[in-house]
């Protein structure tokens, strides 16, 4: 196969032939439906409606799930090359699909009971999108100094309190929420629930007006007395706090694919923009220094896909993955903002301007570093890691 114009060959020895034509068929349907969306997604600060429902119809929004709920029945490494090829044109619109299937539909088919599992999953792989509720006003990297309160009344559970910073905040219908039935337990008394929309005492609030990734929604959720059916519990009561570090860790793959994916996308508009662009006489890409950096952005960015391919491929073999986790995820974060950096540059002028789509790759790399786990907590679980 051909190199795309990077230079960056797909590590073909590490897919099957299933994964490539996946990959190659999101990459396409990346390229003629989520591309000429963009610039308007972006200037309406919202997901185009009609490419949501296209996830759903290509299998997008289930793509781990059991074919029994409508799922696809795939691997982590599969949802990796999804969100890693819509991020190489709009890591907004790769951000739904990599939480649907991380975040969502990975807790609910891993902890849910039969029940639960049946009456989510099929909305969740067919027409009904998601969302992933643990950060609060004053629990962000202390994830589990929660305050929303989950108290047993017979057989349901009443919530109360806010929730901040929810990706897909704003389209999602079902929640996967993290709520503390027992303060004095400490992380101990951490319960995750399926949540919904619909629930009286539910509501969703403001919408964060943000620097990147601006298509996709963020928002706050308020739980005023909602009352959940004791069987929409996650797990045992209690137990929630293992439940969000294992979906965690499975979810930080999904970032780490999106930061190479806007990696590549920065790299390959710099390296075409660079061919064509003349200063003193020829193109710029003949001056030296121009390649270097070219160079060395295409190396990082192959390693970061490296090590994001890797953990996922632990991942679907088995094993735990904290550790590689956060180590994909902390490096690809880091990667992107060094590239996009440097592609804009390469740029000049133009790159800081909205006429080319440096600057959007730009602003999207910065939140890498910052959801699901900030790189200073990365490097603190990979810390414990090396010294336990």
């Amino acid at each position: 196969m051909a190199e795309s114009t990077t230079g960056i060959r797909p590590a073909l020895t590490e897919l099957s032939e299933d994964e490539i034509a996946f990959r190659d068929a999101v990459a396409g349907f990346a390229a003629e439906e989520v591309k000429p969306r963009v610039d308007e997604m972006e200037r309406a600060g919202r997901i185009d409606p009609a490419l949501v429902r296209q996830y759903f119809e290509m299998g997008l929004m289930g793509i781990e799930v059991p074919e029994q709920y409508g799922g696809a029945e795939g691997s982590l490494m599969m949802v990796a090359l999804a969100v890693e090829e819509v991020s190489k044109v709009d890591p907004a619109a790769a951000i739904m699909i990599d939480v649907q299937n991380t975040l969502v539909n990975y807790p609910i088919a891993r902890y849910g009971s039969d029940a639960v599992k049946a009456k989510y999953l099929p909305r969740l792989t067919s027409d009904t999108v998601g969302a992933y509720a643990l950060s609060e006003p004053s629990s962000g990297s202390d994830a589990f100094g929660l305050t929303t309160r989950a108290e047993r009344r017979g057989d349901r559970w009443v919530l109360t309190g806010r929730k901040m910073w929810i990706t897909n905040g704003a389209e999602a219908a079902i929640y996967v929420l993290f709520a503390t039935t027992d303060p004095s337990l400490g992380y101990k008394g951490i319960t995750a629930f399926v949540v919904e929309r619909e629930m009286s005492g539910f509501a969703v609030g403001r919408k964060e007006d943000k620097l990147g990734i601006r298509a996709s929604s963020t928002t706050e959720l308020i739980l005023d007395g909602v009352e959940v059916p004791d069987e929409n519990v996650l797990g045992p009561v209690g137990q929630g706090y293992k439940i969000a570090i294992e979906t965690l860790n499975e979810g930080r793959i999904g970032i780490g694919a999106q930061m190479i994916g806007v990696a590549q996308g920065a790299l390959a508009a710099a390296t075409s923009y660079v061919k064509e662009r003349r200063q003193f006489g020829k193109p710029l890409a003949e001056f030296q220094g121009i390649q270097f950096q070219l160079a060395q952005a295409r190396t990082e960015t192959e390693a970061a896909r490296l090590m994001v391919y890797n953990a996922a491929r632990l991942k679907d073999a088995g094993h735990d993955i904290a550790n590689e986790g956060a180590m994909a995820k902390l490096f690809a974060s880091q990667v992107a903002e060094r590239v996009t950096s440097v592609s804009l540059e390469l740029f000049g002028g133009y790159g800081y301007t909205k006429d080319y789509p440096a600057e959007k790759f730009y602003r999207d790399a910065k939140i890498g570093a910052i959801y699901e786990g900030t790189s200073n907590m990365q490097l603190q679980t990979i810390a414990k890691g090396m010294l336990r």
